[in-house]
């Protein structure tokens, strides 16, 4: 071979690997791009079902009553049983 078939390989090998570069670089970022959308289509709907079942759970904690706080938590239920503990000569 001559230099000038040589260098006509060389400029479609150079030609060949710039072509397939950008074709892999578009590829690649195509691809890519598709499975990072739906990949962040998956997290925005599992956030937003645990948004929802944390909001659903708060909801049914404060509408419980058996959750509240007792008012009466503390009170006596009869108020002279420690007078008559003390006026009872015989105990």
């Amino acid at each position: 071979m001559d230099s000038m078939g040589q260098s006509k390989v060389a400029v479609v090998a150079i030609i060949a690997l710039i072509v397939g570069g950008l074709a892999g670089y578009w590829y690649g970022g195509s691809s890519g791009y598709e499975r990072g959308y739906k990949k962040a289509e998956a997290d925005i709907k599992a956030i937003e079902q645990a948004s929802a079942q944390k909001a659903a759970e708060e909801a049914a904690k404060a509408a419980n009553p058996f959750q509240a706080v007792n008012p009466l938590e503390g009170v006596e239920a009869n108020p002279f049983e420690k007078a008559k503990k003390v006026l009872n000569p015989f105990e």
